[in-house]
This record gives structure tokens, sequence and C-alpha cells, in this order.
């Protein structure tokens, strides 16, 4: 038997099926007797809601970072308004009990997400989840799966983001469910795990019996349980790639020999082992806010000394720079300004300014990084986020000073700091730039926002030449003395001020040969990414790698004010066939989806949408396995299965060439 389902997550596997069911019995819609008290059903209900959120809340601050951010989405519906407004009126106006209430306000907000469609109505799985385990739970019980103890596929209708976060990849080949979608949170958490994953899968999987050999493609969303040769092969070749882990072969080294240090983001302690094992060399990014968020009140001294300790520990002799609380924006922390509401938080209270508004909280968080430093073997180093004058950077570094850490530094990631980088990185020992933050100060696009994706990319002029400035700012800062000559010559980037950056444009390899010809000395990056980049650098010589910067501050690198490669790069790749007598060039291009969704739903959607408009023949390719789709077919690209992490490779021709290309890299990087 053949059937099909949306593939949603990467990758093919065969194993016993493993059924798994989680659902709830409907309550009784019968109203409770017209004599019974309300207050006690809504003390019920409220109870039930809170230990659910709770629960989740918990889950979510020992989980990694896509976990996490699932875990906290579904914590936050546990605990919304509507939700409990919708029940309270079920309870009190019409006498439900708080289980069916539970029932009645779940169901009215997964119509609402539903009518919505897209990305909200993927969404609309998750409220079953919460309705689940808040039934579970004014029933006195918990809420879960059965979890197989042997390696195999695990079927059923439908699988809550709580069970998918829990799920070992050692004992789960493949996850197969019969609802749910592309965006739902099941399958993000899916992709993240490395798990092969089909979704709308046809009804009759369930019937298939426990323990029979059922074949898992997660790309094209076929299943069977009489696989062929190949399926079984292709299998086979899977699992023996998943069970490699991401390590590095090599330090990050030119082709000529010159080091490049490349470095790990972390957001977790979880995250700072994974990253100790994938052979990062150092942390270049230890985001705090995880110790913060989520919290009524300040996490003690020595809970973050704790923690500070554990990360250290994974990393003896390595560098670890440790970035101190970047509260505000997008991440707001109430036990320090409460209620304070902003109009425009992006440029508010932000980053090191908030030490002007309780400085103590910065203060505290030093003192506990200097305790777990005595400790550690590791180079600790301390920045501070969003330093935009040479007078902050002077009171983080004395702040830093007296709590008797030797190193200080400072995220360079506004256009202020980058244009008096001299000044700014005089006080401190080191800076790291922000690209993400840099990109949408300089650009002025809200980074939240995907309607501006030619300005998302890090390959903007104006960007480049900004990090260009802050380098030389550097050398500047800690060599006054050098001699005068060419700025773009060597001597000129000797850079006694190391600069590192932290942002996206790090784990772009081919962006990753610029920031080196420019000057950068260490990059850093999300662990996954690792691998890639260092074996991009590996390919090229610091000649080559200056020659591409010097090409890309000019903008004769990439058309489309950085957006896109021309067929004039410094080495045309092969296929490319420009004909100026016709006006058209063919170009041939391959590109790293970094995607959150990869090429699935939504991106595959505008991608065609956009292809369609524009005057150029597109094909894209996947280097597996040479398949191929038209650009203008949303089924087509929905066919290849390309999730974040791997590759498309794209051949355009036509007068729109550039644009098609330009228009594959923004779904491809998330911003289309």
């Amino acid at each position: 038997m053949r059937l099909q389902g949306i593939g949603v997550s990467h990758g093919c596997a065969l194993g016993p099926v493993h059924r798994v069911t989680r659902t709830v019995d409907e309550p009784s819609a019968t109203p409770r007797p017209s004599d019974s008290e309300t207050g006690p059903e809504l003390e019920r209900f409220h109870a039930a809601a809170a230990a659910v959120a709770d629960s989740q809340e918990a889950a979510a601050r020992t989980a990694q970072s896509t976990a996490r951010d699932v875990l906290e989405a579904t914590a936050e519906m546990a605990a919304d308004p509507a939700l409990l407004a919708i029940a309270n009126h079920h309870i009190q106006d019409r006498q439900l009990t708080a289980e069916r209430a539970t029932w009645e306000a779940t169901g009215e907000l997964r119509a609402r997400l539903e009518s919505v469609g897209g990305y909200l109505g993927e969404r609309a799985a998750d409220v079953d989840d919460i309705r689940d385990r808040i039934i579970a739970a004014l029933r006195g019980g918990v809420l879960g799966i059965t979890l197989p103890t042997t390696p195999s596929i695990l079927v059923g209708e439908t699988l809550s983001p709580t069970d998918t976060a829990g799920l070992d990849p050692d004992t789960v080949l493949a996850i197969v469910t019969t609802n749910g979608g592309a965006q739902s949170h099941s399958a993000i958490l899916a992709r993240a795990l490395g798990i092969p994953a089909v979704v709308g899968a046809d009804a009759q999987v369930v019937d298939i019996e426990q323990g029979t050999q059922l074949f898992v493609d997660g790309s094209t969303g076929i299943l069977s349980d009489d696989p062929t040769e190949d399926e079984r092969d292709r299998a086979v070749h899977f699992a023996a790639e998943r069970s490699a882990a991401p390590v590095l072969t090599s330090h990050g080294e030119l082709a000529c020999g010159t080091r490049i240090p490349l470095l790990a983001n972390v957001g977790s302690a979880t995250e700072a082992k994974a990253a100790a094992e994938s052979g990062a060399e150092g942390i270049g990014l230890l985001r705090t806010e995880f110790l913060f968020l989520d919290r009524e009140d300040e996490p003690t001294v020595v809970e973050q000394t704790e923690v500070y300790a554990e990360i250290f520990s994974h990393f003896p002799d390595l560098p670890v720079t440790v970035r101190t609380l970047d509260a505000g924006s997008d991440k707001p922390i109430p036990f320090i300004w409460g209620s304070r509401d902003e109009p425009n938080p992006a440029l508010g209270m932000r980053g090191f300014r908030t030490h002007s508004f309780a400085p103590e909280v910065l203060e505290r968080q030093i003192e506990a990084i200097a305790r777990a430093a005595k400790s550690a073997t590791a180079e600790v180093k301390v920045m501070a986020p969003m330093i935009t004058t040479p007078t902050e950077a002077v009171r983080f570094a004395a702040l830093v000073r007296a709590a008797g850490l030797d190193s200080a530094g400072v995220m360079v990631e506004t256009p202020a700091a980058a244009l008096c980088a001299e000044s700014v990185l005089e006080p401190v020992a080191f800076a790291s730039i922000g690209t993400n933050d840099l990109a949408q100060y300089t650009l002025a696009f809200d980074r939240e926002l995907s309607d501006y994706e030619d300005l998302h990319s890090a390959r903007q002029p104006a960007l480049l030449r900004l990090i260009d400035a802050v380098i030389l700012g550097a050398r500047h800062a800690g060599d006054g003395d050098a001699p005068a000559g060419d700025e773009s010559s060597a001597e000129a980037r000797a850079n006694p001020r190391p600069v590192s950056v932290c942002g996206e444009a790090a784990a772009d390899p081919e962006l990753a040969v610029i920031l080196v010809g420019l000057g950068v000395s260490t990059l850093s990056m999300s662990a996954p990414s690792l691998p890639r980049v260092a074996a991009r650098l590996a390919e090229v010589t610091l000649e080559q790698a200056r020659e591409s910067a010097r090409q890309a501050l000019d903008g004769t690198l990439w058309t489309n004010d950085g957006a896109d490669e021309t067929a004039s790069d410094i080495e045309p790749e092969a296929g490319s066939d420009p004909d100026p007598g016709s006006g058209t060039e063919t170009i041939q291009r391959t590109i790293h989806v970094t995607a959150p969704t990869g090429l699935h739903s939504r991106p595959a959607a505008l991608l065609a949408r956009a292809v369609k408009a524009l005057d150029a023949e597109v094909n894209l390719r996947r280097p597996e396995d040479e398949a191929t789709a038209s650009a203008t077919s949303v089924m087509d690209i929905l066919g290849l299965g390309i999730d974040p992490g791997h590759d498309v490779e794209v051949s355009a021709s036509g007068p729109d060439a550039a644009a098609a290309v330009a228009a594959v890299e923004a779904a491809a990087t998330g911003k289309a």
C-alpha cells in the first residue's frame, strides 16, 4: 500500500509503526444544576489553565531554542485573555462545567484561526493541544503519549508541540500524522530535531498495524508498507547521515593557512553543550536573555553564576563572549520597567540603555559572570549590546573592570557606533558586529517584517562599508601611531582591536568570505552552520577574499543593491551564458536555505507568485538527487522538499534573470 501526505521535514526512514493517541473524550454539554455555585467552577477552570501555562513555561526553560519558542507560544495560548473570557462567559452565563466551557471556548478560538488561514490557520491545531491539556488537568490527570523504547515510526492523527519537543531522535525515526500543516509547531520542531515528518497523510495510515514496517519520505510525503529497493537504500543512507554528528572536520582556516576561528552563537546551557560537541572553537555570542524572560522577578546572582559556570565548563581554554542582558524591543522584561509602553521600542529603552533605568540589574549580572569566570578555564569576555556612543563604552568598560574582569567589548549595531568606531573602541578590548540590527538601523526597515526582502540582505554595499569602517576604526583605536598608507592595504588592516561578526551574515558562506576579506578576525554563528562556512573558507586564500571584499564595497560583486550575483563575478560560475547582444542572461547559482520553514508553504507560494510576474525562465534543482522543479509552480516547489540547512540550485534565463534569482534568495532566506 502506498499513501500520500505532505512532506514537511526532509529525510527518509524505514521502521516499525508505533501508533500514538492523545485525545480526551468530549465533555458533556449538559449544563450544571441551576442551584450550583459559579465561583468554585470558575476557580477550577482558572487553576487548570494556570497549571497548564506553568507546565509549558517550565518545559520551555530547559528546552533548546526552537522548542523553547514553541513551548512559550503554547504557554501564552493557555493564558490567553480571549480564551479565559470566553470560558468565563460559558461558565457564568450558560451554566456549563469548566470542562465543557474549555471545549467551547477553544472551539471558538480554533474557528477564528482557521478562518484567517495561512500561518495562523496552521496554529489552530495548537489550540486543540491546550484544550486537551486543560481538560486533562480538570480531570486530575496529565496529558501525554506513550513513546517507543526502540527506533520506530510514530503514526497518529496529531502530535502536540509539547509531545514533539520531548521526542528523542534516536528512537523516533519519523513522524506521520493525518492532521497538521507545514507551519504547525510540530512540523517546525520536527525540522529542528532533524526528524523526517509527513503531515496531512491519508487517513488509512492510522489503520496500519502496530509493528508494520513503513517507509516515510519527509520530502515528497510518500508512505509505503512495501518500499522499493531504492527507497530502502535511501532510508539506510539517510540513517547513516543522521547518525553522524555535525562536527567540524577542521578549524576555520583559509586555503593559504590564515586562521579564522569559527565560534557559535548560543542561547542556553543546552545549546552551549551542543555547540561544544559540534566542534565550535568557542562561543562568540552567549545570549543571556533566557535567564530573565518569563519571570516575575530578577534571577539572583547565585542562580546566574551557576548557569554561567556550567556554560563556561564546556569550553576549557577557549573564548566565551557573554552578551549582557539585551532587554527591550522584542524582549521586554516586566520586572525592570513594569508596564512601560513605547511607541517604537526598537528605538527606545533597549540594550545597554537599560543601565540608566535599572543599573543594579546589569551590575548584578556582571558580578555573576565574574564569579563564574573565577573558577573557569574558559577565556571569558563580556560585551554590551546597543552601545552607540564613546561615553557608553567608557561606562561599560568601567563596570566590567570594577568586577575584576579583564576583557570588555561592545556590540556595534548602529551606524553611529560604526562611524565613530575609533572613539567607541578606544576604551574596550574588542568589538562584535551585530549585522541584523545594523542593517535595520542603516537601511530603515523593521527586521520583524518580511516586506523589504532586498533590504534584509547583508550584501548591501552601505552595510558592508559600515563594517569596513568599524574594522578601520578598530585598527586606529588600537594603534594610533600606525604608518599612513593605503587604507585597504594589509598593513592598514592589522586590526589590533579584534572585530568579530555574530549576525546572520556570518552564517552565509559567501558573505563569510567577504567579511574575512574586510578584516574580520572571527565569525560566530549557529552551530549547524559551522561546517558549511569552514568548508567555503578553506577554498579561498586571503588575497582572493580581499578581492571579493573590494568588489563588494564597490557594489560590483552583486547587482540590485547587493541582492544578487552577476555574470561578471570574480570567477563566473560554469553554465553562465550572458548574451549582451540579446539583452538576456543565464545565471546559475547555489543558494543555502536558511528560512525557518525552508521552501515550503508560504515561501513557496510567494516565490511562485514573484517568478510568474517576471520575464524569466527559472528552474530549481535539489543537489542530493538532481530532482528539478519549475519556480512558477507551487506544487513543484513543495515537491522538492527543500528544508532549512540544505541547498537549492537555481538556473534563471531571460531579461529578468537577476531579479528572479533575487526572488529565490528572498524565499530561501525567509525574507520573501
